[in-house]
């Protein structure tokens, strides 16, 4: 019967997901706020381009629920907070889910709820949080039909790259996917690996598992749609991006522009046609 949400995520004709992650807030990160200041101003943006989903926290998921209309996108719940994301990281770090998630996200009429998997570099008791994060959400997610994304991140060292930056290290990628789906992930949101051309057998590492690449760092236009594009070839389910289209000078055309990629099968080119001239 999860089924039956994943059928509000994914594209009847392309069976593929777009989903815009704008949950940035919950970090407490000053700079993860650029563009989405006014979130409901953002969110009434985005619905009006029509991805198949936007990633909401519980505070914040009213603003895309109260639309009215059923053609709106479906809401794909943040269950964790977490403090990993500064340039220097606390003496003390966490990642904590939000109480009785599973009814929180049926009450907010979620699709989906997605939890992190993190790893960072010599700090195995966080990972640790996130294993007991999860394996506490998947039975309330089973018994109550809800799917689970679960969010593999691979983080280089702070020191080196100062604060939230993913590792593209495929070496490190393809086992933590893996282990998500070990832990019975309904969906995998993964980091692109730095060699785009190997992505194929991160896919196949998930099995069954659906995977949508998160869209990391903000990259030039054409960095992102050319990255999209090898991607979605190699069998790519969707995609998760969030900064490189809230912190776009046009949010709506880089949205068209991904989803004529992700579900028409648009070029790279093609697709920059859709993006207003800066």
């Amino acid at each position: 019967m999860k089924d039956f949400r994943l059928n509000r995520l994914f594209n009847p004709k392309s069976r593929r997901c777009f989903d815009v992650a704008v949950d940035h807030g919950f970090f407490n990160e000053r700079s993860f706020l650029s563009g989405i200041e006014n979130l409901d101003r953002s969110v009434r943006t985005l619905v009006a381009a029509g991805p198949d989903a936007i990633q909401l926290t519980v505070g914040q998921a009213e603003l895309l629920q109260k639309i009215p209309g059923k053609l709106k996108p479906a809401l794909v719940l943040r269950t964790d907070v977490a403090n990993v994301y500064g340039n220097t990281l606390p003496r003390t770090l966490f990642s904590r889910v939000i109480g009785n998630a599973v009814e929180q996200a049926l009450r907010l009429d979620a699709a989906c709820v997605v939890v992190n998997l993190f790893l960072l570099p010599d700090e195995p008791e966080l990972t640790g949080q996130c294993i007991k994060n999860i394996l506490r959400l998947k039975p309330e997610c089973d018994r109550y039909c809800m799917p689970l994304m679960i969010e593999p991140l691979v983080f280089k060292p702070n020191e080196a790259s100062g604060g939230y930056m993913v590792d593209g290290n495929f070496d490190k990628i393809l086992p933590l996917v893996r282990q998500a789906v070990e832990l019975g992930a309904d969906i995998i949101k993964a980091d692109p690996t730095e060699d785009v051309t190997l992505y194929h057998r991160v896919i196949e590492a998930a099995g069954r598992i659906p995977v949508l690449v998160r869209g990391g760092g903000k990259i030039s236009d054409s960095e992102i749609l050319r990255r999209t594009y090898d991607l979605m070839v190699q069998g790519a389910a969707g995609i998760v991006y969030g900064r490189n289209i809230i912190q776009h000078a046009d949010p709506a055309g880089m949205t068209r522009a991904l989803l004529a990629i992700v579900h028409d099968g648009a070029s790279a080119a093609e697709a920059a046609k859709l993006i207003k001239p800066a």
